[in-house]
Order: structure tokens, then sequence, then C-alpha cells
């Protein structure tokens, strides 16, 4: 039993991570084929050919991507973006989100920006008890003002779900940086805590072969 034992956890160590990264590139995949059904209907690919080829949403997107960020950089790409802006700002409650997300993007994706580049520790939901959480932003604005503290804008994810969360601002002496990429600690909060980041990859299927 115990050889038993040992054989099917080694297939578990193979097989669950290579199911689970198929199933969300299955997901993310089937999720960018409707970009096709922008196309008319007698031009999609599944009407032309006869069967259905997956991934082909994912080259469509791209070649989207592609070409609305090469029309948007230069000049008569930027007026007619700042012209949408514009219109977007006249309509309730959608100028903020589109503002919000915009800026946040902006944040994310720029060369020097600090968002969701640090990992650390903080005492949440409580005092005494300690979350891993992502560093959002340490400019000072009307919070800070008011406290009268040295505050951060953190982001406390859940596990094992990390697209929803808390966003809390911390004294930043109370926050603990780590030495930790953004990658090891996605890691950890995916496995909840039963991946160290100090582990090297396959050790554990080693160590399972390795026993008698």
């Amino acid at each position: 039993m115990t050889q038993l034992r040992r054989y099917l956890v080694a297939g578990l160590l193979v097989w669950l991570p290579l199911g689970a990264t198929f199933f969300v590139i299955k997901l993310l995949v089937g999720w960018m084929d409707h970009s096709l059904l922008l196309l008319p209907e007698s031009y999609r690919p599944d009407n032309l050919l006869g069967f259905h080829i997956p991934g082909l949403g994912v080259l469509l997107s791209l070649l989207i991507l592609l070409l609305t960020g090469l029309v948007a950089a230069n000049l008569f790409g930027r007026k007619l973006v700042s012209t949408w802006e514009r219109l977007l700002s006249r309509i309730p409650l959608v100028r903020s989100v589109y503002s919000a997300v915009k800026q946040l993007v902006e944040t994310m994706f720029a060369d020097n920006g600090k968002s969701f580049r640090k990992v650390v520790l903080v005492e949440f939901p409580r005092r005494g008890l300690w979350t891993l959480a992502f560093l959002t932003s340490e400019q000072a604005g009307p919070v800070q003002q008011a406290t009268g503290r040295d505050v951060v804008s953190v982001y406390v994810p859940t596990t094992p779900n990390p697209t929803g969360g808390y966003f809390v601002l911390v004294p930043k002496e109370d926050v603990r940086e780590l030495a930790m990429s953004v990658d090891d600690g996605l890691k950890m909060l995916l496995s909840m805590g039963a991946v160290n980041p100090e582990a090297v990859p396959g050790d554990g299927l080693a160590e399972v072969e390795a026993k008698p």
C-alpha cells in the first residue's frame, strides 16, 4: 500500500499541474476566440473552413491590439483618442469607470511604475495575523493628509482566486517588504501557502520517488 500510494502521488504531481495549465489556457483561448464574432458571418474561419480551429481568435485579438496601438501612436490617432475620451467624460458613471481603469492600466504597464511590483506583509484582518499583499501606491494624497500619517496603498488578494480582494491603507512602518518576486507571491497565494517560494520546482516529485 505504501508503494501504491507513492506511485499515485507521483502521478498526481505530473498530471494535476498539466491539467490545471491546460484548463486555464483552454479557458483563455476560448474567451479570446469570441473576437471572431466581430467578423462578418460569411468571413468567419469556421464557415470558410467548415471546422473550428482553436486559437484563431487569439491571433485576431493580437492583430486588433497591434493595429489599435499603431493608430493610437500617431498624431491622428492621439487626436481621435482624445476626442473619444472627451465624449466619455460627459457620460455619468461611465467617465468614472473609464478614468479609473485607464489610470490603473497606465500605472501597471508604465516602465517606471511601482504598482504590483512589490510583495509585502501586512497584519490583516487584525493585529497578529499576517497576510501577503501587493504594494499599489506610495504617493501622498488626501488620505495621508487626513490621517496625518505616512500610509501606503496595498491590495490584499483572496485565495485561491487572487482577482478578488481588499484595498487597504496601511501605515508605512507597519508594512514589511519581502524579498520575493510577484510571480512567487502569486504561486504562494494560489496554492494557499502550500508552495514555498524557496522550493525548487520538481523537488516534490524527486522526493516522492526517492522515498523507500
